[in-house]
């Protein structure tokens, strides 16, 4: 005999939870389904076989559609069984195996519409929830008539399928009017004194009337009348009533509808009913004190409750609300002290870091001290949320920050995934940068951590963290030994960070340059390539790099400006070319020159490609997606020598999305502005695997924009196959006036043939080109939306230089209003 499963509440840590289905097949599962198939049937051996059928669609299973037929079929067969138990197997089987045998499974409807008329009332209800589950349009119109009598049935079971199947068809059937016409019955069944029909019809009316919000309104004020008595259908419109205050917001002033509905379900015997009105009010946009007192009232009688889940929803809602309201909930703080202590930790969890934000500056030692005894007995995840509360609480009252700073490092140093132990280094960073006088403990804290962290990310984060913030402290000399220390004792990708980190140490603060000079010196002799490779790209202290062993010199680092802009700013050369050139490079007396890395989009072959999990690296990965911001757009132009003395970028404009699906290609136009120039980039994709695309360049007819010259242009060399590239064309405009105009534009490129065993391409093309639509510059491309937060004194700031004054016709009209 199986064991019964484990209580997720008890803590059994020496009893495992076992499942019965624990390591069945589909291939043994569907032999044994054979079963069906016996002259005398044996119905709690079929039930058994439907549950392990039932399990392996729930799990994720999928059946061929020739397992499913065969299955189905065999099922048919047991409707000659009069056992109930199995009969309701049959109901579920068929209904679960609908999606996957959808050709054969309308044979079975003459057996369901009998059942449907039996007088068992267990065979009509599920009889009614299968048919709508398999029926279309055609069937549903010959069976209308008996499920809208089962909607006003005297069994509640009965009307319940027929409800509860109106909501389904609702949401899957093309065209809904036939459901819409039951409106009548659904109102009749509204009133039953049936609690789970009332709340079926009560869902089912709603969903017939959502489109029509009057329609909705009428409804709910017609039922917060006292006529719903299921807690269920009254929790139902609780949220619709919450829905209509929603949504009436913006058009009504004074009271809000139905608060005093809400208010008086706060009232309400049933406990459901008054949590959710509770919730409701809280929820409210806009909610004053005054509004929340009662709902704050209800939720902190249910933080004494005896049921675990009434404490938990409590205090969960009051976590909400102290996150918009934290005055309103501190009359609840001796309550939910009392819940640390709990034997869910969730609820424990909750009530600690609701605590954390309602609580005032002097009742944060002894909350310290609580939570430190709390920890340990908490998982991860729980203690994520600690830590970001604490956050927040350090944010709040700065002056703690000592105490807070303290036992962040404290659960540093203990045990914990990599989350946790993110979530902490993340939140002592922020300290760092909010609060000017937590800078020193902070790095050191930080420092003490990296000497034991497991963890190369954070590791690398902290190290990069280091470098930024370390030389400007008073006394960066006693950050070095920790960073040395990574030198040795890491592996390559955390010792290339820690290099880096000290080059940004020696090129800030000249007083330690020779000492680092030296340390650096030595660490030219590690012996592993990645980390000397890295070295080779960031060993920089001085006009060039040490590396005497390595015969490796920059020529372009001149000055120390030069050197903090390599060491502090982004390079903007794409480090798959800078590592290929640096291997090939032969050590001699010239300097390596950075400038001959070249700045290309390099495209993957074919049959690249075509490898099963490979994606696009190194220079094509940048190109994916057009750039999101006009920095983004720069540093991309500016790997072309033809566009890097066009200007920098001015703010993001509006980007044009000109979407052309061709035989052979997709094409995306993109458009921003410099300053004094429109730049337009072409994305382009090649959709076809067996052709090769070269030269592949946009011609840009401007003559319709008088205003607009042509003044560089970028074709893509190359485009294989799904791999995104770009062409750049570039127009001066003249400065100071609003320049318009209509540009057409024409796509040229070279098709070659692509052998799809090989991946290489003919060496002959042949010329193509496509017609692509127009781009239309207009007077509103130039605006730019920006957020005001006070229009009034933004517009009464602006000086005259910015008032145009002119006269316009509006035309006759019979009325101003």
């Amino acid at each position: 005999m199986a064991q019964p499963l484990v209580k997720k509440d008890d803590d059994h840590d020496d009893e495992a939870e076992y499942s019965p289905f624990l390591g069945i097949e589909k291939g043994a599962v569907l032999q044994e389904a054979r079963v069906f198939n016996d002259p005398q049937l044996d119905p709690r051996r079929c039930s058994q076989v439907i549950t392990k059928l039932l399990y392996l669609l729930n799990q994720g299973d999928s059946f061929t559609k020739t397992e499913a037929t065969e299955v189905f079929f065999s099922v048919t067969k047991l409707f000659q069984s009069k056992d109930f138990g199995l009969r309701r197997m049959v109901y579920l089987i068929i209904k679960e195996l609908s999606p996957s045998a959808d050709e054969v499974v309308i044979i079975v409807t003459s057996s369901l519409m009998k059942d449907m008329n039996s007088k068992t009332d267990m065979y009509r209800a599920n009889a009614i929830r299968v048919l709508c589950r398999i029926t279309d349009g055609t069937l549903l119109t010959q069976i209308e008539r008996y499920l809208k009598q089962a909607i006003v049935d005297k069994n509640p079971v009965v009307a319940s399928a027929a409800l509860v199947s109106g909501i389904h068809l609702l949401q899957v059937l093309d065209e809904p009017e036939i459901v819409k016409r039951w409106s009548n019955e659904v109102q009749e069944a509204v009133q039953s004194r049936a609690a789970l029909v009332q709340f079926h019809a009560l869902a089912l009316l709603q969903q017939i009337r959502q489109n029509d919000r009057l329609a909705v309104s009428k409804l709910v004020t017609s039922l917060t009348r006292g006529t719903v008595r299921s807690p269920l259908a009254q929790c139902l419109l609780i949220r619709y009533a919450t829905q209509v205050i929603r949504e009436s917001a913006n058009t009504q002033t004074g009271d809000r509808p139905f608060y005093d509905f809400l208010e008086s379900c706060l009232r309400h015997k049933a406990e459901m009913v008054i949590f959710e009105a509770a919730r409701a009010i809280t929820e409210l946009s806009g909610v004053t004190n005054r509004e929340l007192t009662p709902a704050i009232t209800v939720l902190q009688l249910f933080l004494s409750s005896s049921k675990p889940v009434l404490r938990f929803a409590a205090v969960r809602t009051l976590n909400k609300v102290a996150m918009t309201h934290p005055m309103a909930v501190t009359n609840c703080n001796i309550d939910m002290e009392s819940l640390i202590s709990d034997h869910n930790r969730s609820i424990a969890t909750l009530a600690i870091t609701t605590l954390l934000k309602t609580g005032n500056e002097s009742s944060v030692d002894r909350l310290m001290k609580q939570i430190t005894n709390f920890m340990s007995d908490i998982a991860d995840e729980f203690k994520i949320v600690v830590v970001e509360a604490i956050r927040s609480l350090c944010l709040k009252f700065p002056l703690k920050y000592r105490s807070l700073m303290n036992f962040l490092s404290n659960i540093l140093r203990e045990e914990g995934g990599f989350e946790y132990k993110k979530a902490i280094v993340d939140s002592i960073v922020i300290l760092i940068r909010d609060i000017p006088e937590a800078k020193e403990s902070g790095l050191l804290h930080l420092c003490e951590f990296i000497e034991d962290c497991e963890f190369t990310y954070l590791s690398t984060q902290i190290l990069h963290f280091l470098g930024i913030e370390g030389p400007k402290t008073t006394d960066p000399s006693k950050y070095i030994r920790y960073i040395y220390n990574r030198v040795h004792l890491e592996n390559a990708t955390v010792r290339a960070a820690a290099v880096s980190t000290l080059a940004k140490f020696g090129a800030m603060v000249d007083a330690l340059k020779p000492r680092i000079f030296v340390l650096l010196r030595r660490c030219i002799f590690d012996s592993d390539d990645e980390y000397l490779l890295f070295l080779v790209c960031r060993f920089v202290i001085e006009q060039h790099f040490i590396s005497a062993h390595l015969g490796v010199m920059v020529k372009w680092l001149k000055t120390d400006g030069d050197t903090k802009t390599f060491l502090f700013g982004d390079l903007d050369i794409p480090l798959v070319n800078l590592e290929t050139s640096l291997k090939n490079y032969e050590p001699s007396e010239e300097p390596f020159d950075i400038d001959s890395v070249p700045k290309e989009v390099k495209s993957q072959p074919l049959a690249e490609k075509k490898a099963p999990g490979k994606k696009p690296t190194g220079l094509g990965a940048p190109l994916a997606g057009p750039p999101s911001t006009a920095d983004a757009y720069e540093r991309l132009l500016s790997l072309f020598q033809s566009f890097r003395t066009l200007g920098s970028f001015s703010s993001p404009r509006h980007l044009w999305s000109l979407q052309k699906q061709k035989q052979n290609m997709q094409l995306m136009l993109l458009s921003t502005y410099l300053i004094g120039m429109l730049c337009s980039s072409y994305n382009c994709t090649n959709t076809i695997p067996e052709q090769l695309l070269e030269n592949v360049s946009v011609i840009v007819d401007s003559s319709e924009a008088d205003n607009f010259a042509e003044v560089a242009s970028k074709p893509l060399r190359s485009l294989p196959y799904d791999t995104p590239g770009q062409t750049f064309v570039a127009f001066e405009k003249p400065e100071g006036i609003t320049a318009v105009g209509k540009f057409s534009n024409t796509l040229r490129f070279i098709v070659k043939e692509v052998d799809p065993t090989t991946g290489e391409a003919e060496d002959d093309g042949v010329e193509d080109e496509y017609q692509l639509e127009d781009l239309e510059v207009v007077a509103a491309d130039y605006m730019m939306k920006v957020g005001v937060s006070n229009f009034r004194n933004a517009w009464e700031s602006m000086g005259d230089d910015f008032e145009h004054v002119d006269e316009y016709g509006l035309g006759p009209r019979e009325k101003l209003g």
